[in-house]
């Protein structure tokens, strides 16, 4: 799966709000997430090579000996001839220098978070069969293993970007979920606020965007009309349409709840009909509960200095 994280934006974003550059960056909802990837360690670079061993010196020629002198003619013994003086022998040549032990090469550049990163978090349903997606409703998680409302607000300050995984369903996954679940792809964040009991009413909410151009990927929105907040609200999931972005079978400890009525939580009927929370200011109840699944986003919060 691939990574697009749209960063950059994001801390452009911040850079022109004084009090976001300075407060503190919190990803709501990262719990057991694994937000962006593992990074993948470039390749080492190679040794450089030993330089070659100088050449030792040739070892000098040892001087020739000098001829010995004639002996005298027969008569009288003449004086024999000095014996010539031995030539001195050559001296032994330099060994040459040792070469220079090559350099070791440079070790390659971590990677980040690329599109080649692996992720480390749960991983949306599709194209596997059954292909469960989320479709037409506002979803808002409410347990991750021993972890209660992962989406709760920690402390003041703004919303700046939300991020979604999505799966890559095949063709006709898409054509038959576009058919039957009010039209293409599309999400969006929702801030509620509790109520009473269940009931949850709609705060604020991001402008809803095209999924499918990033089926396939973590993506990440920056939001060019940043989102104040409260300690203690709570960050939805709107999807109007549907969204890939379902995990399932991860146990009894993982759960999210649903903008439906109580009595509707099974009915196929139902999780086609349009139960998304959009209207500013409306109080819905979450009566459904979905165990063992999670919803795949998280949202990025600058906390107020």
């Amino acid at each position: 799966m691939k990574i697009k994280l749209v960063v950059v934006v994001t801390i452009v974003v911040m850079l022109a709000i004084p009090a976001l550059a300075t407060g503190t960056l919190t990803e709501i909802g990262a719990v057991g997430f694994g937000v962006g990837s593992t990074s993948v360690t470039g390749p080492t670079g190679k040794t450089g090579k030993t330089g070659a061993t100088g050449k030792t010196g040739k070892t000098g020629t040892s001087g020739k000996t000098g001829t010995g002198g004639k002996t005298g003619t027969s008569g009288k013994t003449g004086t024999s001839g000095k014996t010539g003086t031995s030539g001195k022998t050559g001296s032994t040549g330099t060994s040459g220098t040792t070469g220079t032990i090559g350099t070791t090469g440079t070790t390659g550049t971590t990677g980040g978070a690329t599109a080649n990163g692996t992720i480390t978090g749960p991983l949306a349903s599709c194209p596997g069969a059954p292909c469960e997606v989320v479709s037409e409703t506002t979803g808002m998680q409410v347990k991750v293993g021993s972890t209660n409302t992962p989406m709760t607000i920690p402390r003041n300050g703004t919303i700046v970007a939300w991020t979604i995984r999505l799966s890559l369903p095949t063709a006709d996954q898409i054509a038959f979920f576009d058919l039957h679940e009010g039209g293409p792809a599309e999400a969006g964040i929702a801030i509620i606020k509790q109520t009473k009991g269940l009931t949850y009413q709609l705060v604020a909410q991001s402008p809803l965007v095209q999924l499918q151009p990033y089926f396939g990927e973590t993506a990440q929105f920056p939001l060019a009309t940043t989102i104040p907040v409260q300690k203690g609200e709570r960050v939805a999931l709107t999807v109007p349409t549907w969204a890939p972005a379902l995990a399932v079978k991860l146990g009894a400890t993982t759960s999210w709840r649903a903008s439906r009525p109580k009595n509707t939580c099974l009915s196929t009927t139902e999780s086609s009909t349009q139960t998304s929370q959009t209207t500013a200011g409306s109080a819905v109840e979450y009566s459904c509960l979905y165990q063992t699944a999670r919803l795949l986003y998280t949202a990025t919060l600058v906390s107020t200095p």
